[in-house]
């Protein structure tokens, strides 16, 4: 039987002042990698579970995948995990063990995955396309989620219009769906220049806001809906906004797929038959996904509704956000090169 070994990043909180000297000097490069702290965290992801990166030959018997979020994955992948479809169909591709790593946001993950720490990783549009922008050399391998709502909440008795946070400080994750969703709202706003913007993990926001050590917080799809409930008020949303949501994606290094070349074909049908076992079974799934991010279930079905699960690879209105994310990026020169969508997608090897 295949061994599950699930690595949890050990994260330290530190204070909030401590992360505001930190962002001044990590800036915009959390966009393509992370700061000192960070890569501390990365190499404790992939300590604490033991990665092995003495792959040599083309008989890979590991697989090793990172995603970004909680202490198990989600969606697709992490129903494909917890229903066993992994360990059956990965089993019969001729992999023994597959390892996962947990980062707590994507810039981490991209330097394990450049520093041939990874196989797969499942993480957000924005520091995927960034890494690919760099020339690293990755392929997409599938679009899992699309749609992803990011919120802009505020602390209470504080702002309640995008006017109102003229002059004030905004946080969010760097590098991640909700930073690109917040710089796209403040140029739509026309008040990128009247505001100031700072790095701050999600696990920190809701300290912060109460604090009042910031106006407000670009936050994810399950935090927003979640922070709402207990009372902060909702500035705006990227459902209000066309091609602000997210895409979350699947990708995969070129090192690991010449040497599994059948590799993409197979996980995919993996992930496709994960997809309608979780709509198949909806209320066994938002029990589990609740369970993972110890938010309530109600939460869970605003922030998660199937709909925005992928069955298929590539669907069209993901393709569609994905393209204005990489637009948007390059035009901000937040990604570092353009390149055809097209030429990144991996091409499946035929049975």
């Amino acid at each position: 039987m295949l061994s599950f070994k699930v690595g949890t990043s050990s994260i330290s909180k530190n204070k909030f002042t401590s992360r505001l000297s930190t962002s001044v000097a990590c800036a915009l490069l959390l966009l393509t990698t992370a700061c000192s702290q960070d890569k501390t965290k990365s190499a404790q992801s992939i300590e604490a579970i033991n990665v092995n990166n003495a792959v040599a030959s083309n008989n890979i018997s590991t697989l090793r995948i990172g995603y970004v979020g909680n202490s198990e994955p989600t969606g697709s992948l992490g129903w494909a995990k917890k229903k066993g479809i992994l360990e059956r169909e990965l089993q019969k591709a001729g992999f023994k063990n597959i390892t996962f790593a947990r980062f707590p946001n994507g810039p981490n993950l991209n330097e394990a995955l450049v520093a041939g720490q990874l196989d797969v990783g499942s993480l957000g549009d924005t520091p995927a396309i960034v890494l690919k922008a760099r020339g690293q050399e990755t392929r997409l391998l599938r679009i899992s989620q699309f749609n992803t709502t990011a919120w802009l909440v505020a602390k209470k008795n504080g702002p309640r219009s995008l006017a109102e946070l003229k002059g004030e400080k905004i946080a969010t994750q760097k590098g991640s769906y909700m930073h690109r969703y917040l710089l796209g709202l403040l140029a739509e706003a026309k008040i990128a220049k009247d505001v100031k913007v700072v790095h701050l993990m999600t696990t920190e926001a809701k300290a912060a806001l109460e604090r009042g050590d910031i106006a407000a917080y670009a936050t994810s799809s399950d935090l927003g809906p979640f922070l709402k409930s207990q009372g902060f008020p909702v500035i705006d949303s990227s459902a209000n906004h066309k091609g602000l949501s997210g895409t979350s994606l699947v990708i995969a290094t070129e090192n690991f797929l010449a040497k599994q070349p059948d590799f993409p074909e197979k996980f995919n049908a993996i992930l496709t038959e994960a997809a309608k076992d979780l709509k198949a079974n909806s209320e066994e799934y938002y029990q589990y996904h609740a369970q993972i991010t110890k938010y309530p279930i109600d939460i869970i079905k605003v922030s998660f509704p199937l709909k925005q699960v992928s069955e298929e690879p590539l669907p069209a209105e993901g393709v569609k956000l994905l393209e204005g994310t990489k637009k948007f990026l390059v035009s901000q020169g937040l990604a570092k090169s353009d390149f055809k969508l097209t030429d990144w997608v991996v091409n499946e090897q035929p049975r």
